[in-house]
């Protein structure tokens, strides 16, 4: 089992976007395209993202980059900036450590289907 996991080299996130005031309809869009469209360039896997949402309205998703590099190339890539820029319209990114729950020994969320 260890060999196994060394040998896969994605990396796993958590990602927490709190909507802008108002703006939680049109991130929850967002939502529904952001892995598919990282697939789609080559820089995500196939693992099925997991979803929720905190008490405060932070949207929080764990996914899987294919790698450290295509981390790293997701910063020059246009179709990923121009992702990303629609982001920063309805949300802000924020760390984990911000969102109440994370503070607790089990944390729990509202679970939020993928659809991707």
């Amino acid at each position: 089992m260890q060999d196994r996991l060394e040998v896969h080299v994605g990396r796993i996130v958590i990602a927490c976007y709190r909507p802008k005031p108002g703006r939680g309809a049109e991130l929850d869009a967002l939502m529904d395209t952001h892995v598919t469209t990282l697939r789609s360039e080559g820089l995500a896997t196939d693992r099925v993202p997991i979803m929720m949402r905190a008490s405060d309205g932070t949207v929080i998703e764990v996914f899987e980059w294919q790698s450290a590099d295509a981390i790293a190339s997701a910063h020059t890539n246009p179709v990923v900036q121009e992702m990303w820029r629609k982001y920063g319209e309805v949300c802000d990114y924020v760390p984990l450590a911000t969102i109440a729950e994370a503070s607790q020994m089990f944390a729990d969320f509202t679970p939020m289907a993928p659809r991707v």
